[in-house]
């Protein structure tokens, strides 16, 4: 059984948003549109907005202006439309939940809160685990588990939800090699299936390389298009400011010391 994730892939459309914390802006007049299937690196310093932009994406954050529409309705119409992979330093990994509770929640948009899981239910639930090489690790406690294991577990959560839209915030941060290659192959799988991904990432190597577009940010959208387009000169010199070093050779180096601050407002989420 091979799970599809989307019979209609969907375009997103993100209209002068803005998003604040405490009243003070972290996003901005931010504007533009995905089409069906893409795959679009998100980038930018520390604080910029990234994270920020994902939980707006799925109502975690409010906006305090502007509109999203998936397929042309505002955001909400959709059940379960979009999933959410966030950073690992924001879940609790002492909740305790299995490996398998935790991508059971995958489900619940379709099952409901109270409702027991079907058959369907739990052989998706299987063979997203079996696709992220997790299906040992089943009845494992998520909090026994290495940081690299905890995200594979997660992107099988995000499988088994059976998006339009996934978005994953800095997946390739402080996780293994095995980790790494299973993440780039399940978006090879999300390609095939017409799923859009969103996927945030200070390797701008790695932007440059695998994704169809890149969007920068820092608060504002600075610039949304090919590569080529995006990762100028001038443009990362907008982004990062005195934290960008060009190179005798024009490689362009990017210092990114600092630990992530999108978001200050949300610690400690539970899976």
């Amino acid at each position: 059984m091979d799970i599809t994730l989307s019979e209609e892939p969907a375009r997103l459309e993100i209209e002068n948003i803005r998003v604040d914390y405490n009243s003070v802006p972290a996003l901005q007049e931010v504007s533009f549109q995905i089409p069906h299937g893409a795959r679009v690196a998100v980038v930018g310093p520390n604080g910029a907005g990234k994270s920020t932009l994902f939980k707006a994406l799925v109502g975690l954050l409010p906006l305090h202006s502007g509109q999203i529409f998936i397929h042309g309705l505002p955001l909400g119409h959709h059940q379960d439309c979009v999933a959410y992979v966030p950073q690992r330093g924001e879940v609790d990994w002492h909740f305790p939940v299995s490996v398998t509770d935790v991508v059971m929640m995958g489900r619940f948009g379709q099952m409901g809160w109270i409702q027991a899981p079907a058959r369907l239910d739990r052989e998706i639930v299987q063979t997203s685990m079996r696709q992220m090489g997790i299906e040992d690790l089943a009845n494992h406690s998520i909090s026994d588990l290495s940081g690299g294991q905890q995200q594979r577990v997660f992107l099988a959560r995000a499988l088994a939800q059976q998006p339009h839209i996934i978005l994953m915030d800095e997946p390739f941060t402080g996780v293994d090699t095995t980790t790494q290659e299973a993440t780039m192959h399940l978006l090879d799988h999300l390609r095939q299936q017409k799923v859009t991904v969103l996927i945030s990432t200070h390797d701008l190597t790695l932007a440059a390389a695998r994704f169809d577009s890149i969007l920068l940010l820092n608060k504002r959208l600075l610039a949304y298009g090919s590569p080529e387009e995006v990762l100028t000169t001038e443009h990362l010199t907008q982004a990062f400011g005195s934290h960008m070093l060009k190179l005798v050779d024009g490689s362009v180096l990017v210092d990114e010391c600092c630990p992530p601050v999108d978001d200050p407002s949300l610690n400690g989420v539970a899976p």
